[in-house]
């Protein structure tokens, strides 16, 4: 008898153990999601939701065909649209010379830091009416060159870092460009409004921002660009333009540029990856629709 009452309270000791364990391993697997969740789009998302009862939700109702969807004749057509873009490049000559820093970098000042602003300054006032004409034509555009992929959350973890350590916001849409070297890529973006938000216009009337523009010297090898609605984004067409504006021949960067686009548009994210040449024109790298529940057809 007094055999059985032991093995009845260890059973239920051991029973009562297991329960434990098991509610317990539950909370850690849910805390673990909740915080990669977070990580896929850490502010945009959290924001979208504590903000519903005072902004409506909209979706993503398209996006646009990316190259490496088209069929063999669309891909011509492409092809002959993107020749056009090219020799209109050429014609307008915005191509940029490249700058030549010794592998033996000078100490960096502030007087450097000025005299390289003051020569995308005179660059743009002298190049702002091609550099407008260009761009139009790339607007016109409707399939973007960008690959969608799906990146590692070690990957997008490092590009909030980047946001992070440059003071970048977050927001109801949240349009991020990265890269990986020292060269000069500048993100366009084209606003539902007609706007362009870009270096030489950093904020629309629309809402839009351009808080984080990087590389203009060639200071980091991790940069990054990001242009921000907090809080209301308008509904409409947005496309995507990147622009290999310079080479910076420091520490063996090469003339060939990999970057990713991070797309968050009310918490869905949405990545692309792509790669340009000094001398490419502008390229439109994805486009996306904004518009209210109602309106869906």
């Amino acid at each position: 008898m007094l055999l059985i009452l032991i093995f009845g309270s260890a059973a239920s000791f051991f029973g009562a153990l297991f329960v434990f364990n098991r509610a317990k391993k539950k909370r850690e697997l849910k805390k673990r999601q909740k915080l990669h969740s977070a990580s896929r789009a850490p502010l945009s998302s959290m924001r979208a939701s504590r903000k519903g009862a005072k902004h409506e939700r909209r979706h993503v109702v398209s996006r646009s065909l990316q190259l490496d969807q088209l069929n063999d004749s669309a891909r011509d057509a492409y092809e002959k649209r993107q020749r056009r873009r090219v020799e209109q490049f050429s014609d307008l000559q915005l191509v940029m010379d490249e700058i030549f820093i010794p592998e033996r970098d000078a100490v960096e000042t502030e007087d450097e830091d000025v005299e390289e602003e003051e020569d995308r300054s005179t660059w743009i006032s002298e190049n702002e009416d091609n550099l407008n004409t260009h761009a139009d034509l790339v607007a016109e555009e409707e399939v973007g060159t960008g690959i969608s992929v799906r990146v590692s959350q070690e990957e997008d973890s490092e590009l909030m870092e980047r946001l992070a350590r440059e003071g970048g916001k977050s927001g109801v849409v949240q349009i991020s460009l990265a890269w990986d070297d020292y060269n000069d890529l500048d993100m366009h973006v084209f606003c539902p409004s007609g706007e362009r938000i870009y270096f030489n216009n950093r904020k629309s009337a629309c809402g839009g921002e351009l808080d984080v523009d990087m590389n203009v010297r060639p200071k980091s090898k991790k940069p990054i660009e990001n242009v921000v609605w907090t809080d209301v984004a308008p509904d409409g067409e947005y496309k995507i333009g990147v622009h290999f504006y310079r080479h910076h021949r420091k520490r063996r960067t090469k003339k060939m540029c990999k970057f990713r686009l991070r797309v968050v548009t009310y918490g869905q994210v949405k990545e692309y990856s792509g790669e340009l040449t000094s001398g490419d024109p502008m390229s439109m790298i994805t486009s996306f629709l904004l518009v209210k529940p109602d309106e869906e057809e």
